[in-house]
Order: structure tokens, then sequence, then C-alpha cells
């Protein structure tokens, strides 16, 4: 004798066939970032925006919500705004440095670079528009993985944004803060950038949901580094990853340029913001994880010893020392498939040289 099924056991079971049927025919017809948004959102049993992938051995791959990105048939100024949360979003991201990468895989998985290393979402419009400044010489393996991060890291998260590596040319002392100065006046000449985030080129981001762009007030987004142990290492600290709209860029007469050699440029940068009735946000500290690229100190980037005599008078010389005093020489700019390259001379503590 057959066991009688209840109605209620039978309409649930009727409910989840259909509910079946439509994620499939959805999918058949183009619409996969819904379907896996969707899935993701079950599969996980919240409302969180981490997209669902069936091969689950690779998740925290950088690059494995990308292949859900498609181009749509609409035409660009068609295209629908991009969500308040992206659906490819996946949070925690696994980071290594094999020594075997090349620029030319960095190139093959990331098909909708566009030149200069810039990119908009193909599916939507972005509200957001980014600029990374990386201050650069002599780093050429760091750059290498930075971008095969970067560049995914930033398409989760679906924004307009571009990667400027301001180069500094010869041999002089190097001047971080100065070439972010520079990298400031040349991008904001390239696009109306709403976003500048000043990136050490040795920092990878491991969480994709310390999102790049810019909040009210400067936003310093490496709050942890495995460097100090996952923890900020003291209450201003300003270092590594920041984020400066170009109007609070331009309140604070942007950063010192007379900071030559490692140190104190970052803490110059702290007092200028709290001078100027700011304050210093942060992302959550299990987002804002970094995993820094080891290395030794590199020669013409040795400790500064002025520089807590410089810091003394930060409350009297950040009018006058700054995006106001910015002196250069442009020698190359160079529209690469992965970044725009800018190349400068910047001169040293004696004043500009033309570098030979």
């Amino acid at each position: 004798m057959l066991m009688k099924v209840p109605a209620k056991v039978r309409y649930l079971a009727l409910l989840v066939c259909v509910q079946l049927m439509v994620i499939v025919l959805l999918y058949r017809e183009g619409s996969r970032q819904s379907v896996a948004y969707l899935l993701g959102i079950l599969w996980r049993g919240g409302t969180s925006p981490v997209a669902f992938h069936p091969n689950a051995s690779r998740v925290g791959d950088v690059y494995l919500n990308l292949s859900l990105i498609t181009r749509p048939f609409a035409s660009e100024d068609q295209l629908p705004y991009c969500p308040q949360i992206s659906p490819y979003l996946g949070g925690p991201i696994r980071v290594s440095f094999p020594k075997e990468l090349t620029l030319e895989e960095v190139k093959r998985r990331n098909p909708y670079l566009m030149a200069g290393g810039k990119y908009k979402p193909p599916n939507c419009e972005s509200t957001h528009s980014t600029a990374v400044i990386i201050p650069h010489r002599n780093r050429e393996q760091h750059l290498k993985h930075l971008l095969y991060y970067l560049h995914p890291f930033l398409q989760r998260q679906q924004l307009n944004y571009g990667i400027y590596i301001i180069h500094q040319a010869g041999n002089n002392t190097f001047n971080r803060a100065k070439l972010l100065n520079v990298g400031f006046k040349e991008a904001m000449k390239e696009a109306d950038w709403n976003c500048l985030f000043c990136h050490d080129v040795d920092l990878i981001p491991e969480d994709d949901r310390n999102l790049y762009t810019c909040e009210t007030n400067p936003k310093h987004s490496s709050i942890a580094m495995d460097k100090f142990g996952y923890k900020l290492p003291y209450r201003t600290y300003f270092g590594g990853v920041s984020a400066l709209t170009p109007d609070q860029y331009m309140k604070i007469n942007g950063f010192p340029n007379n900071y030559w050699g490692w140190g104190g440029e970052d803490d110059d940068i702290a007092s200028r913001i709290y001078l100027n009735g700011m304050m210093i946000v942060r992302p959550a500290v299990q987002f804002g994880r970094y995993k820094m690229i080891k290395h030794s100190h590199d020669k013409g980037n040795e400790e500064n010893p002025k520089r807590f005599n410089l810091l003394a008078k930060t409350r009297q010389s950040w009018k006058e020392d700054g995006m106001n005093s910015l002196e250069y020489l442009v020698l190359s700019k160079d529209h690469l498939p992965l970044y725009t390259n800018i190349t400068v001379d910047i001169g040293s503590e004696k004043g500009l040289w033309h570098a030979t």
C-alpha cells in the first residue's frame, strides 16, 4: 500500500522544482551575474554579496568571479548603474608570490583592460572613479605581483579605475611623498578621478571587501598588515595604503616634498589631516588586511635622519611645502597594457636637476 504524501510536502517539492527551472532558464538567457548572486546568498544562508562558484577548491582565488563578468549587447549609454554592493565580491583572498609569474600572464587574465591599465565595468556604469598611484623604483618583481592581484581585486568591486606607476629616475635618494604628489597632478590631467589611492608597491590586499573608494574623511586602508601582526602599529599611522578625494588632497596642500629617504612622511600627512579639521577613517580590521612582500631597505631609500626634525615643524611648514611648491620634470609617459608608467626627475634635496 502506497504511503500518502502530505499536501504540504508536495507543495514544497513543486516550489523547489519551479525555482530550479527558473534559475536554469535565466542562466541559459545569459543572466549569469544575477543567478550567481542568488546562489551565493542561498549557499551561505544569508545576505552575503559573495558569489557562488561550484569549484570550492578555488575559494580565495582573486580571479574566481571574473568569469561571471560579460559584455552585454546594450550600448554603453544604456547600461544600468552598478549595484551598491558588487555581486562579484568574494571576501578573503589567498596571496602567494610564485617566481614564474609574468606580466604576459597578468595581461592574459585581465581581458577587459584598456591602454594605460584603465578599466570600466563592461556591464554597468560605476559611480566610483579611482586612480591608484604607486611610487616606484627598482621594484619590478614586487610590481608584477601587485598588478596580478590588484587588477582583479578592483574589477570585482566594479570600479572605474586606472593604475599609475610613478617611477623616480636617477640614483638620488628616494622620495615617496613627492612621487605621490606628481602622481596626483599627472593623473588628474588625464581624467576627473573622484578618489586617489596612494599605494605602496609591496602591499597586497587580502580581502576585496576593503573597498577602494573614498569617504567623507581621508581613509587609511592598510589597517592590518602581516608585518605588524595584523594590528595597527599606532593610532595615527597613515602609511602603506591610503585614500583621499581630490578636494581633501588639496585641502592639506598635498603631501610634503622634503622627506628624502625612508620614514616620516606618512606621519606628516596624518598631522596635515588633523590640522585641517579632518579625521582618519579605516575599514574593519578583518577587511583591511595586507600581506607585505618581504625585502630589505633599498639602496637610496635609507632611513631619513631628518624626519623627526621635519615632523616637529609640520604645523608651520604644511602651507608652504606641498602641491604649491612641487617641481619636477616628466621624462616619459607610456600607456602600457597593465598601467600608465610616468618616469620623472624630482631632483634631490639640493633642488631639481635634469637627469641624463
